[in-house]
C-alpha cells in the first residue's frame, strides 16, 4: 500500500530557506491520481494545512501565511513532491507532513480530507 516519507527538515535561520520531499513508495497506488498536501503542526496547535498540488499539477494550493514564500511542485518520475520554502521565519516551526487524496486539492486545505499521512519532518525556524 501507499507509504508517503518526509524529508529535508532541519534548522534554518530567519530570512533563509529549505527544500522538503515527500517520496511515494508500495504497490496499489499510482502518484498521477493522487493529490498531495503539505501541513505543519506546531507545538500545542492545531495541524495546518500549507499547501496541495492536484495529481496533474495543473492545480496548486498556497495557504495566505505561506503564499509568495512557498512553492509546492511534483515529479511523478519520481514519486516526489516538494515544498520549496523561502524567508522563513520563526512562526513557521512546526513538523511538516505530507498526505494523499484522490486526484483533486478541494480548496480549503482541511487535513481531515487527507489520509496516507507520512511521518513528519522537524523544521525549525530560529537565530
Amino acid at each position: 500500500q501507499l507509504q508517503l516519507v518526509e524529508s529535508g527538515g532541519g534548522l534554518v535561520q530567519p530570512g533563509g530557506s529549505l527544500r522538503l520531499s515527500c517520496a511515494a513508495s508500495g504497490s496499489g497506488f499510482t502518484l498521477n491520481r493522487l493529490a498531495i498536501g503539505w501541513f505543519r503542526q506546531a507545538p500545542g496547535k492545531e495541524r495546518e494545512g500549507i499547501s496541495c498540488i492536484s495529481s496533474s499539477g495543473g492545480y496548486t494550493q498556497i495557504a495566505d501565511s505561506a503564499k509568495g514564500r512557498f512553492t509546492i511542485s511534483r515529479d511523478n518520475a519520481k514519486n516526489t513532491v516538494y515544498l520549496q520554502m523561502s524567508s522563513l521565519k520563526p512562526e513557521d516551526t512546526g513538523v511538516y507532513y505530507c498526505a494523499s487524496r484522490p486526484y483533486y486539492c478541494l480548496g480549503n486545505l482541511y487535513p481531515e480530507s487527507f489520509g496516507s499521512w507520512g511521518q513528519g519532518t522537524q523544521v525549525t525556524v530560529s537565530s
